[in-house]
């Protein structure tokens, strides 16, 4: 969740992304990954919901290594000049990070991915880079 300030252009940015994996192996895991987004501020507006498969390979269970397909698909508004903007982007991201034990089941999860499908002359992202942090509960 996330709030962007300013003299005249306060807005609010919400955001939820679950997956849900099972462990085929102790050191593969496939899933299914989701996610929805709403911002809204005095001069623009978006919604966003993704879905798609995911895949983790986890050596000594410490480090993982990783790819995810999304589909996004996605609607804007530029408040200011009354334009409306939906479509969709399909986005490839591999990546790796650090699982940390803390306690009964439950790791901290920190890593950084790459969109291998990221144009910067078509994307609605700004960058193919995406940081992420999350729980993890049941490996």
């Amino acid at each position: 969740m996330g709030f962007s300030g300013g003299s005249s252009a306060t807005g609010t940015t919400i955001g939820v992304s679950p997956r849900v994996g099972y462990l085929v192996s102790d050191d593969f895991e496939v899933g299914l990954a989701g996610g929805f987004s709403w911002g809204n501020s005095k001069y623009y507006s978006s919604t966003m919901l993704s879905v798609g498969p995911f895949a983790n390979y986890y050596i000594s269970r410490n480090f993982f290594i990783g790819g995810m397909f999304q589909e996004y698909f996605f609607t804007q508004k530029d408040k200011y000049y009354n334009v409306k903007y939906s479509g969709d982007e399909a986005a490839l991201y591999l990546g790796a990070g650090y699982l940390q034990n803390v306690g009964n089941h439950l790791y901290i999860q920190i890593g950084a991915m790459y969109n291998v499908l990221y144009d910067k002359e078509k994307s609605v992202f700004g960058s193919g880079f995406v940081p992420n942090f999350g729980i993890v509960y049941g490996l």
